[in-house]
């Protein structure tokens, strides 16, 4: 009885299965009327669109109604294929052939993202960093993706309009530098050293520009006595190209910057920018189910944890900062005077020691002393670098005494290090300028003849890309040294010793905020320093790529910051202190034409 009951149940199974069929689209699209799920026209007179028009509109609010029908993905499917196959009768050839054209158009478009998108550098690598960290510390990689490409693209520009004419055409030697030209002494230009020098020289002035590397493709100079090229049916003007080539590799960046930064913006106002529903947000959306693995989950745990109480002490802040008394707000906007001073103070006392050193640097004369004269070229760079790290840490421990709450001490201390960034680079500039031209007295005996210290700097242009290029060298020289000779002893140490005072310091904390200033410090450098160094683009290229992989193993020796700013929002803020940069860099360009 069992078994025939089955079967019966079976059987009756079979017998209302093949009556299910799939619906015809008039019938889906009655479906969707009756559910009220299509768009009321407008009241008005009708209109009466093109047939293309038609077809296209046609085939988008078909999509649309079946995307929000209430029917299983199966059946989409084939109710998707029975469309396709219907043809209208009263529809004409052409009406057909548009609707296959745009079919055809439509997949050829998904088929080409979809092969860019396996075209993307470093795809893989970036979709494992995402699943393993989140989004807020993929970010940081897209972030460096975006200024490898942006750097690439800018030296191929400089490759074929400056470089490659130069290299490959036949040049009008009428121009060159010596002391036949017009403009006499000043147009006197040969740094070749004269004689045998020390082994060691090559290493110096490979590391600083000097020597056999300085009139050569790498800087200015080799490019400034030029006069012309010769080309099939006129001349190749290159000091023309040169300087439009400059200006238009800048105007690239800008519009590079500005789609990118459109699209964040996009992004940041979908989303809310993290400033409506902090609660509901953390809560309903916080999580990021990229995140696999038992480490990354609990850290993902901790920081929705960090996060919801910087949410409850900002409202309890809030509540205590309503509840003072006047006497009580007094004392600490006088507190908050007294740091700010005090912070101030430490950000002047860091540019005066950036304009000693330079100033030290460019007057020192050459010793014997390998080391030393290494350790006088890369004075500059030295003091930059250990200010950008030592006053950024004094300012984060100021801003906890403010009385701020921690979103506010977060954007407190980025601030301050992204003025002190940037104006660190102005401050060796005009320090440097302040040398050239004779501290602004061109009546001096150094100056009168050429308007600036020929005698010293005989082409003053090589000079401020050798100092730039010291400072792409040495924050690539830095980055890899922290990585082998702090973040890896330092995991060695705490996973490897069980003494309690290497639990207590605990691993290196990988700080995105701080590491993308850091790469926005270098590209400003780049973009300062393009002009006079025209290969900077390319050597920050490979700086780059060589970061991306040092930075993948310092996530896998570090531990990520609790206190870390949204993907979506610090997308924004990056990209805008990028553009202040872009902006900041063209002063030297102004002044250099200027003179």
């Amino acid at each position: 009885m069992e078994w025939s009951r089955q079967g019966d149940r079976w059987g009756s199974r079979a017998q209302v299965w093949p009556e299910t069929k799939v619906p015809q689209w008039d019938s889906v699209r009655s479906r969707r009327t009756s559910l009220g799920v299509g768009a009321r026209e407008p009241p008005g007179p009708p209109r009466s669109p093109s047939p293309s028009a038609q077809s296209e509109q046609g085939d988008t609010e078909g999509v649309q109604m079946l995307r929000e029908l209430p029917l299983p993905m199966g059946l989409k499917r084939a109710v998707r294929q029975v469309r396709d196959l219907q043809v209208p009768a009263m529809s004409s050839r052409w009406q057909s052939w548009l609707r296959s054209q745009n079919t055809r158009l439509r997949r050829l478009q998904e088929e080409a993202g979809e092969l860019l998108g396996r075209m993307q550098l470093w795809r893989k690598p970036l979709e494992t960093i995402g699943g393993q960290f989140g989004g807020g510390v993929q970010s940081y990689f897209l972030f460096l993706r975006f200024l490898v490409l942006l750097n690439f693209l800018s030296f191929t520009l400089i490759a074929a309009f400056v470089l490659i004419p130069n290299l490959a055409l036949p040049i009008n030697n009428t121009d060159q530098y010596s002391s036949n030209a017009s403009t006499g002494l000043c147009r006197i230009y040969d740094p070749t050293p004269e004689g045998l020098v020390d082994f060691y020289s090559y290493i110096l002035d490979l590391l600083s520009g000097t020597g056999f590397m300085e009139l050569s493709v790498l800087f200015y100079g080799w490019y400034g006595g030029v006069g012309t090229a010769g080309v099939v049916g006129g001349w190749y003007n290159v000091p023309v190209a040169f300087l439009l080539t400059s200006i238009f590799y800048l105007l690239f960046c800008l519009c590079c910057i500005i789609a990118r930064s459109g699209s964040a913006v996009r992004v940041a106002v979908m989303t809310g920018g993290g400033t409506v529903g902090g609660y509901s947000l953390q809560v309903f959306t916080g999580w990021d189910h990229r995140v696999t693995g038992e480490r990354d989950t609990q850290l993902k745990h901790s920081s929705i944890t960090y996060q919801l109480q910087v949410e409850l002490e900002e409202e309890t802040r809030r509540r205590v900062n309503a509840s003072r008394s006047a006497l009580g707000t007094a004392a600490l906007y006088s507190v908050r005077l007294l740091l700010n001073i005090l912070v101030l103070g430490l950000i002047g006392g860091a540019f005066y020691c950036i304009h000693r050193s330079t100033v030290f640097s460019q007057s020192f004369q050459y010793q014997d002393n390998f080391f030393l004269n290494l350790l006088v070229e890369y004075l500059p760079s030295i003091v930059i670098t250990a200010a950008n790290f030592v006053v950024p840490t004094l300012c984060d421990i100021i801003a906890r005494l403010e009385g701020h709450g921690p979103t506010t001490q977060i954007i407190l201390s980025l601030l301050r290090s992204v003025f002190l960034r940037l104006a660190s680079l102005g401050v060796l500039l005009a320090s440097l300028w302040s040398q050239i031209t004779c501290k602004g007295g061109t009546d001096t005996s150094n100056c009168r003849a050429c308007g600036y210290n020929y005698k010293q700097y005989p082409c003053w242009e090589t000079t401020v890309g050798q100092e730039m290029y010291k400072l792409v060298i040495f924050d690539f020289l830095i980055v890899v040294a922290v990585l082998l000779l702090v973040e890896f002893p330092r995991w060695m140490v705490v996973d490897y010793c069980p003494c309690s005072l290497a639990r207590w310091l605990g691993r290196q904390e990988f700080s995105v905020p701080q590491c993308v200033l850091g790469l926005v410090y270098g590209q400003m450098v780049v973009w300062t320093g393009a002009f006079y160094c025209p290969l900077l683009p390319l050597i920050n290229t490979v700086k780059f790529i060589i970061f991306f992989y040092c930075r993948r193993v310092s996530l896998s020796l570090c531990r990520p910051a609790q206190r870390t700013f949204r993907s979506t929002s610090s997308s924004f803020f990056f990209l805008l202190v990028l553009l202040l940069g872009l902006c900041v860099s063209c002063v030297p360009l102004g002044c250099s034409l200027g003179l």
